[in-house]
C-alpha cells in the first residue's frame, strides 16, 4: 500500500515541472499540481496536527494553502541567477508559534525526486539568534553535547549547513567546541529513501524522527528563551 500523501504520480509531476519550469506550463497543469501536490500535502499537515502538538504544543501544524505549514511553490528569484519561477519539491515546516518565517525553529519535511529528508532546527538565523545559541553552547556545553550525542539523534541525524571559516568574534579560537560555534545554521538532517517517503507508514516514521530530535530542539528553544 502506498502513501495517501506523497505518491509516484506526485513525484512524476515534480520531475515534469523541473523540465518545464515556466509559468505557461504550470498554469496549464495547475489542476495536477492541486490534485497531486498541494491537496495531499495539506492532508498530511492536517493529519500531523495532533502529533506535532504532542511533541510540543508550541509548534504549529497549519493547514492553509497560503501562509501555513506548506511552503509556497513560487521561488524567490530576486537574488538568484536561477530565475526558474517554481520550486520542484514539497516543503513543509511545522514552525514555532513565535516564528514569523522559515528562519524560525521548526520541524521540516522535504519531498523531492532523488532527495527526501526531514530536518529540525533553525535555518539561517540572524546574528542575534546565532549569538544566543553560541552563548548557550559555551555556557551549557554538557547539555549541548548530551543533545547532539543522544543515541537516537546520532543514529538518524547529521548536523548540516554552512559554517564560518574562522571562529566567530568574541569566542575562544581554541574552544573545544569551536566547530559547533562556527556554524551559521543549526539544522540537522535525517535522510529518507524515496520508497519510505512514498510508503504507507510515512507519517509514523516522520513523527518518530521528530521525536528522536527532541533533545536537540529543546536545547535550541531554551537557548532562545522559547517554550518547548
Amino acid at each position: 500500500m502506498t502513501s495517501p500523501y506523497f505518491t509516484k504520480e506526485g513525484m512524476s509531476f515534480l520531475k515534469k515541472l523541473e523540465k518545464n519550469n515556466t509559468r505557461d506550463w504550470f498554469h496549464k497543469n495547475k489542476s495536477d499540481y492541486e490534485d497531486l501536490i498541494r491537496t495531499p500535502a495539506l492532508n498530511f499537515i492536517d493529519d500531523m496536527e495532533n502529533d506535532v502538538s504532542h511533541l510540543s504544543p508550541h509548534f504549529l501544524a497549519i493547514t492553509k494553502k497560503v501562509g501555513g505549514s506548506l511552503m509556497r511553490v513560487h521561488r524567490d528569484v530576486r537574488f538568484s541567477k536561477d530565475k526558474s519561477p517554481y520550486k520542484t519539491n514539497i516543503g513543509i515546516q511545522f514552525r514555532h508559534e513565535m516564528g514569523k518565517d522559515v528562519h524560525a525553529p521548526g520541524f521540516y519535511v522535504h519531498v523531492e525526486p532523488g532527495e527526501c529528508f526531514v530536518g529540525v532546527g533553525i535555518w539561517r538565523p540572524d546574528s542575534s539568534t546565532l549569538g544566543k545559541i553560541r552563548d548557550a553552547i559555551v555556557e551549557k556545553d554538557k547539555i549541548w553535547l548530551a543533545a547532539i550525542n543522544d543515541k537516537n539523534f546520532r543514529k538518524h541525524f547529521d548536523l548540516s549547513g554552512e559554517s564560518l571559516k574562522n571562529g566567530p568574534r568574541g569566542y575562544e579560537k581554541e574552544h573545544p567546541l569551536i566547530e559547533d560555534l562556527k556554524r551559521k545554521n543549526f539544522i540537522a538532517i535525517s535522510h529518507f529513501s524515496e520508497k519510505s517517503m512514498l510508503g504507507k507508514n510515512v507519517k509514523q516514521e516522520v513523527v518518530k524522527r521528530f521525536t528522536d530530535a527532541e533533545p536537540y530542539m529543546k536545547f535550541l528553544c531554551k537557548a532562545l528563551q522559547l517554550r518547548y
